[in-house]
């Protein structure tokens, strides 16, 4: 069984930036900050694990990993799990892009 590594995007990892600040400056606590961050790294670590976990998209080979009321979106390539966007489901889905 292959181990799989997890890659962040440049726009996964502003919008995780994004997010988590948004929470700090929101609840002027990083608490929530620092659970939601935790989650999405436990949800990863299952991804590793079982990386055909997260529902298929339109996209050939894109899929989204469902946590809390965000979805990661990913792509399995070779030994790569490589993590595309965050998506905050209460968002317009007109404004969505993955790639």
């Amino acid at each position: 069984m292959a181990q799989y590594k997890i890659i962040w995007s440049n726009r996964a990892k502003i919008k995780r930036y994004d997010i988590l600040e948004f929470y700090i400056k929101r609840n002027k606590s990083k608490t929530y900050s620092i659970k939601l961050n935790r989650k999405f790294n436990k949800e990863l670590r299952l991804l590793i694990k079982q990386p055909n976990l997260g529902i298929k998209t339109v996209l050939k080979g894109v899929r989204g990993l469902i946590v809390d009321d965000f979805i990661l979106f990913y792509e399995v390539i070779k030994d790569m799990i490589v993590i595309h966007s965050i998506w905050d489901c209460r968002q317009n889905p007109d404004d969505l892009i993955i790639k």
